[in-house]
């Protein structure tokens, strides 16, 4: 618990506020720009976005939680506060050469900032190796330290109770790892292969649940997108690939590179498409996760920007009722896809390590 309250202290500590003048063009006049806001929310950052609202000077605040931005250039990393890039038009000097923040991505410029496009529109600038905490790495560091709380309390409730009826936390955690080491490891994978994956099943189904259910809380610190970023879900894929084919039987790998009962000339076929089938799994599990996150974040932004679109009240409370029906939705899309992610990792590895006859 005192771990988390210094984070929070250092967290408030250093919120950032930015302020600027409201222009009547600009509030009254400009058109409401749909995909900048869906993009805007969809999209990683190098800051945490917490509150805007208009003091009573008329001027715009705008109030996020700076992150740090790590740099690797010229044979070394280089430490600033996302501040630095924000709050300032001005290129920040990065050795012998400068470097400015355009769309989230840092690229090399000169003295005076400019960013050099082709005909096409393309940045032509070099960019800079990022190692930056951004949102969606502060959001998994969070839902990281949640997991680690849930399980380190709960086994902290077993060494003091131990096979006593579970109370409080302990549970609600306790019937969700039962479903999933019964009804998801033990279901799929054959013998008793399957307590040596039910950590591995575990821990991805909270993981992904946990960081379902950060993103789309609509105030600080969720909000963030990390199931709906593609380096998120391929890495997940990834793990997921290991899983299944560095525990494979032999029976799995001569089913794959052999074909056995198959007429030769099948073979051709055949084992090329077994060979592209051990990527294609781990790949379906990557897209399924990312497009349908994304899509729910997309479908209830677009349903609230009906009302700014249309400039009218009377589309109000359609719209706000579709998205509260979007948000339960995405409420259940949220442990759905998690069982959905973990049952078939759970699925592919039962097929890979069971030893079936040809």
């Amino acid at each position: 618990m005192k771990f988390f309250i210094v984070i929070f202290l250092l967290l408030v500590g250093s919120f950032s506020v930015q302020s600027e003048e409201m222009t009547s063009s600009d509030e009254n006049e400009g058109s409401f720009d749909v995909i900048g806001l869906v993009m805007e929310h969809i999209t990683d950052a190098h800051q945490w976005h917490v509150l805007d609202y208009t003091n009573r000077h008329g001027q715009r605040v705008h109030l996020t939680v700076p992150l740090p931005v790590i740099l690797w250039h010229e044979g070394k990393f280089w430490f600033f506060s996302s501040d630095r890039f924000y709050h300032s038009s001005e290129p920040v000097a990065l050795g012998n050469d400068f470097v400015v923040l355009h769309d989230e991505r840092f690229y090399l410029t000169d003295f005076d900032g400019t960013i050099h496009t082709d005909k096409e529109g393309h940045i032509v600038n070099a960019s800079v190796a990022d190692f930056s905490i951004t949102q969606n790495v502060a959001s998994m560091f969070l839902s990281v330290a949640l997991i680690l709380w849930m399980f380190l309390s709960a086994a902290r409730n077993y060494a003091r109770y131990g096979m006593a009826p579970p109370k409080g936390f302990r549970a609600v955690l306790e019937p969700i790892i039962l479903f999933v080491r019964d009804d998801i490891a033990r279901a799929q994978i054959p013998g008793e292969k399957a307590d040596k994956f039910v950590p591995f099943l575990i821990t991805v189904f909270f993981f992904i649940w946990i960081n379902n259910l950060i993103g789309i809380v609509p105030f600080f610190p969720g909000g963030s997108n990390l199931s709906g970023n593609i380096s998120f879900t391929a890495t997940l894929a990834v793990c997921a690939f290991l899983a299944i084919n560095l525990f494979g039987s032999k029976s799995y790998w001569k089913h794959t590179f052999t074909a056995p009962g198959i007429p030769f000339p099948v073979k051709f076929i055949l084992v090329p498409l077994e060979i592209i089938g051990m990527f294609t799994k781990p790949f379906a599990l990557m897209i399924r996760l990312f497009a349908n996150i994304t899509a729910g974040h997309i479908i209830i932004l677009s349903l609230i920007s009906i009302i700014f679109i249309l400039k009218s009240l009377y589309i109000a409370p359609m719209s706000v009722a579709l998205s509260l029906i979007m948000y339960l939705l995405e409420l259940l899309v949220a442990v759905l896809q998690a069982y959905i992610f973990s049952l078939l990792t759970a699925l592919f590895i039962g097929m890979s390590t069971s030893k079936s006859e040809h």
